[in-house]
């Protein structure tokens, strides 16, 4: 099932042509005749993307583009227009519109352009998950992640730990065009200082004391593929200068090599941390936080989509109750209430940790809320 598409059209004759090709489509769809009326709705109902007239009184498509890209700025917007009106088009695509149907156009050209952008089933971290099972901020975050994924832009992932980054690193990569090449992940925070450099980088044969083999850094290992830099922020500065120079560069040169490496990789970072604030500390390089910055995205913590809690709790239940040999495991309604009222400080890890911890307690093939153990001093939410 798909979310619900938005026609903005003030002429009722084509109004009702665009609504009888998607309802021969079998697509849910709402229609309304002005931009007063399709920001009302859209305050009230979540779309998967919204088809308007450019022309229209008293509001315009352009006006209502501007106002919906300052509520919802990663809602895909296609304005129909006639040929004579190219400089609207061209304000309208500096305004943020995705797409163009020229007037008059096919059924087929309008159901093409839906379906490009329509973010339906998809996958979290192995599991398949309908868009209508998670709440409307990560609708939101998902159908951006997606609409990035079509193209190779650096993609910036912030938000606190535990909330899934690297799992949204994953979907965008899966869902691009070089799903069928590496993803390649390192953890800019794990790895010592005098080993990251020739981790990330390669090296040759003798380059330092213990190297007795050239090795590829992991930007060759991800050649055609998806690099990403986990805890970007921890990088140290030095490592940063000639990270940014590879970014420019787009070619690697290994530690105690003399031949430059062409690369084609897509980079995606996370960071746990305020990162204007990082720059403003002089622990990150504001050229390369720009660098990065092409597309951000910030994962909302748990306790801000709650919607998602018992979702991703039985995902959860179903990965852990096969590596503890316990298959058939349920949540109690109890237990579905008591994680969704618990403070989520640690995220979707404690939640992971917490889900394992009951599979240890329970005694029977329903997880009741006593074995969450959940702490009685957290700021539970009634």
């Amino acid at each position: 099932m798909n979310l619900p598409i938005l026609i903005v059209e003030d002429d009722p004759c084509l109004r009702e042509a665009i609504c009888d090709t998607l309802e021969l489509s079998n697509r849910e769809f709402h229609a309304v005749d002005g931009g007063k009326a399709a920001l009302k709705i859209l305050s009230e109902v979540a779309f998967s993307i919204v088809i308007s007239d450019v022309r229209m009184m008293p509001m315009d498509g352009l006006t209502l583009l501007k106002k919906i890209r300052e509520k919802l700025p990663h809602l895909p917007v296609v304005l129909m227009t006639a040929y004579a009106e190219v400089d609207k088009a061209v304000e309208a695509m500096k305004s943020g519109a995705c797409e163009f149907l020229l007037k008059p156009f096919e059924p087929k050209s309008l159901l093409d352009i839906i379906k490009k952008y329509e973010l339906q089933n998809f996958q979290i971290g192995g599991n398949n998950v309908n868009i209508v099972d998670i709440s409307p901020v990560s609708k939101n975050m998902f159908a951006m992640a997606l609409r990035v994924a079509q193209t190779d832009a650096t993609v910036l992932l912030t938000g606190e730990s535990g909330t899934g980054k690297e799992v949204v690193a994953k979907f965008i990569h899966q869902n691009s065009n070089r799903s069928d090449k590496p993803f390649v992940a390192i953890n800019c925070a794990a790895i010592p200082e005098n080993l990251l450099e020739a981790t990330l980088f390669g090296y040759e044969k003798g380059a330092f004391t213990g190297a007795n083999t050239a090795s590829p850094g992991k930007f060759e290992q991800a050649q055609d593929g998806t690099l990403l830099l986990d805890e970007i922020t921890e990088m140290p500065l030095n490592l940063q200068s000639k990270l940014l120079r590879i970014l420019q560069e787009k070619e690697v040169e290994r530690l105690g090599g003399k031949k430059t490496i062409e690369l084609n990789v897509r980079v995606i970072a996370t960071s746990n941390r305020d990162m204007l604030e990082a720059v403003k500390q002089g622990i990150f390089r504001e050229d390369l936080y720009y660098r990065l910055n092409v597309f951000p995205i910030k994962i909302p913590a748990l306790r801000e989509r709650k919607e998602d809690i018992v979702t991703i709790a039985k995902q959860l239940l179903a990965k852990h109750s096969e590596q503890f040999h316990r298959k058939g495991m349920a949540l109690s309604e109890a237990a579905q209430q008591a994680l969704i009222n618990y403070d989520w400080k640690g995220n979707v890890r404690e939640l992971e940790n917490v889900i394992q911890r009951a599979l240890i307690l329970s005694t029977n093939n329903t997880i009741e809320a006593e074995n969450l153990n959940l702490p009685t001093n957290s700021k539970n939410k009634k």
